[in-house]
């Protein structure tokens, strides 16, 4: 397994475990309903520090930033920083009850030992305006960020890191504990180590060794500290080839997951269909995007995990600046097509609990700001005030949650995929339809 894992970073499989997630099936079955996922279903959207705070202090991505001239620079990025109180009150004027945030390294320990009153200070303002705005904060400890003393160490190929690592996790534990939080350890860590391979030099089976020992640790940390804790490490599902990309992770941490987090996107594309594609996609907007497939996704969880609880920590669509997409799919019709399926999966006796959306403004992805994924727009380039703009997107996740689910009879505006290109063998094996 380790060399299968080592052959699959190499082989870029591991890239799409990030940036290029798996599609599923279609379906009609039960038919969906108001409500269908229960009362208690916790929507939410989602960002991360690095990508939506801006003006970073040195990190190990700032460094990556810097190494790479054809990048865009971060920036101000979209100033979460100064604006987070408008961000938080748009995510509350949709009626989520989640919000998911990163509470960064760099910025709370920017020396060794020296932790910043001022920066905790801000989190602390952040995790109050959440809460106050009637939302439960979901604080992601590393988002692929690490201080840059500790990339001048090495990072994760410094034996040191996961004691460093902790040293500052356990700290952040202790602060916000008492806000009841839901905690993401390490987000989507085998896409986090396809970067560190890339970047960094680092072995990928030796930084998935440290960060499963530094999930495994903190965790029974946080369950020390906030007792009822849930707590969890979001995997970059990947279809068709989800076993091989992820299960050596969850091999190490399945017993240290209080809920499985999985963050969903794109579609499978076969090899012989990607070779013969001309052009090659030239960006994420390019890709093929089959809402279906996260059915696939939460059947894999629930059949590896029976009973445990699921949640879709982040699922979205890219647009190329914000322009319409080449397949002509609307942000508005992908996110109502995916509620199908999630009600679908519930309906199926899948221990659906949440869903977040990715994200709530456009944001940093990791080089460039062009792929979009906001439900609100922002065009950084060329608009110094930053303003957000609601897409079509807006409304539709509005009505969606006042209501807690798709009307009756709703069915997806696109036919299902060919099986093949869903989540192969599972979805032709046992395919899912939709009317």
């Amino acid at each position: 397994m380790r060399t299968r894992f080592r052959c699959l970073v190499a082989a870029g499989l591991v890239a799409a475990a990030a940036l290029l997630l798996v599609p599923g099936a279609a379906s009609t079955a039960p038919e969906t309903r108001t409500g269908a996922l229960g009362e208690d279903f916790l929507w939410g959207v989602a960002a991360s520090g690095f990508q939506s705070e801006g003006q970073s202090p040195d990190s190990n991505w700032t460094r990556y930033i810097e190494a790479n001239p054809g990048w865009d620079r971060l920036g101000d990025s979209v100033d979460f920083r100064s604006r987070f109180r408008s961000d938080i009150a748009a995510a509350k004027n949709l009626g989520v009850r989640v919000f998911r945030i990163g509470v960064e390294w760099a910025r709370l320990e920017p020396q060794p030992g020296a932790w910043d009153p001022a920066a905790f200070a801000y989190y602390d303002d952040v995790v109050s305006a959440i809460v106050a705005a009637g939302m439960r904060p979901m604080l992601t400890l590393d988002h692929w960020v690490y201080p840059g003393w500790a990339a001048d160490r090495g990072g994760w190929r410094n034996p040191g890191m996961v004691s460093d690592w902790l040293t500052n996790m356990r700290k952040v534990v202790d602060h916000f504990a008492a806000r009841n939080p839901i905690w993401v350890t390490i987000n989507e860590p085998v896409a986090y180590i396809m970067h560190e391979v890339r970047q960094n030099g680092t072995d990928a089976d030796q930084m998935l060794d440290r960060v499963a020992q530094a999930h495994n640790s903190i965790y029974d940390y946080i369950h020390q500290v906030q007792p009822n804790a849930l707590v969890t490490s979001n995997v970059g599902y990947v279809a068709g080839a989800e076993s091989e990309v992820n299960g050596p992770l969850m091999d190490r941490t399945a017993d240290k997951l209080d809920f499985i987090g999985i963050d969903y996107y794109f579609a499978y594309e076969p090899p012989d269909l990607a070779a013969a594609t001309t052009p090659a996609p030239s960006g994420m907007w390019d890709l093929p995007v089959r809402p279906e497939g996260i059915y696939f996704a939460l059947q894999h969880y629930s059949q590896r995990f029976p009973g445990k609880p699921l949640w879709i920590v982040e699922n979205g669509i890219p647009t190329e600046n914000g322009a319409p997409r080449p397949d002509a799919y609307t942000r508005s019709e992908h996110l109502r097509d995916t509620v199908y399926w999630l009600q679908r999966a519930k309906s199926d006796g899948m221990n659906l609990i949440g869903y977040n959306y990715w994200s709530l403004t456009d944001n940093y992805e990791w080089s460039s700001y062009t792929p979009r994924f906001g439900l609100y727009t922002v065009n950084v380039h060329t608009d110094p005030t930053l303003t957000r703009i609601p897409t079509d997107a807006v409304a539709t996740y509005r009505d969606i949650i006042a209501h807690n689910g798709l009307p009756a009879g709703y069915l997806p505006s696109r036919p299902p995929a060919e099986c093949r290109l869903i989540d192969p063998p599972v979805s032709c094996t046992a395919p899912v339809t939709a009317p």
